[in-house]
């Protein structure tokens, strides 16, 4: 495998820029390398990047390891957290700003316990948008989908070709979408009793 043209051995402070594995959250993986850093291995997301700061003298391997270690961590620490009403109304406003110009602005946004059928919903005439419960502890970037498919119904109703090129601003409209069909997928296929004991 090629080495990244920005990846430059023996540079006691530089940053490599990527393309995240499949399953990560972020668009896009930053690694700074420090000379002052020794042993630690940190990370953290800025926006849609995932930083990685490692020690300089790692060599390729272990930074690699190391990326995909600490992706992992991220998201099962997000899948962990549980945001509330304001935060996700919070969220809204920044989602609804980065992708549609701020241009859908509801005036309620809440998680409800009674969508057992659908991932979320939204009433253009009260600007008004409801979550399942269901996706409390999903990644964070399927719960920013669904955000955005009710945001977007504040300024398209249906689902006509309109509808669909506003969500093709968010980079993972796919994955979010495919995450999704796999959870209603894996809860049709059939429980097997005594299955592990025959």
């Amino acid at each position: 495998m090629s080495a990244d043209p920005l990846h430059r051995a023996g540079t006691p402070q530089r940053s490599t820029k990527s393309q995240p594995p499949n399953g990560s959250g972020a668009t896009a993986i930053e690694v700074r390398r420090s000379a002052r850093r020794r042993r630690t291995v940190s990370a953290y997301r800025e926006g849609d990047r995932t930083i990685v700061l490692i020690p300089a003298r790692m060599s390729e391997a272990e930074e690699q390891r190391w990326v995909s270690v600490m992706l992992d961590k991220l998201a099962a620490q997000e899948s962990k957290r549980v945001l509330g009403d304001d935060e996700l109304a919070e969220r809204a406003e920044r989602l609804s700003g980065q992708y549609f110009g701020g241009r859908a602005r509801p005036r309620s946004v809440r998680w409800v316990t009674n969508q057992n059928t659908r991932w979320g919903s939204c009433t253009p005439a009260e600007g008004s948008i409801r979550l399942s419960h269901r996706l409390q502890g999903m990644p964070e970037y399927v719960v920013d989908y669904v955000l955005l498919h009710e945001l977007a119904h504040l300024l398209v109703p249906g689902h006509g070709p309109r509808f669909w090129r506003l969500l093709e601003a968010y980079p993972r409209t796919e994955r979010a979408r495919g995450y999704l069909e796999g959870v209603v997928a894996a809860e049709r296929l059939p429980h097997l009793p005594g299955a592990r004991g025959e």
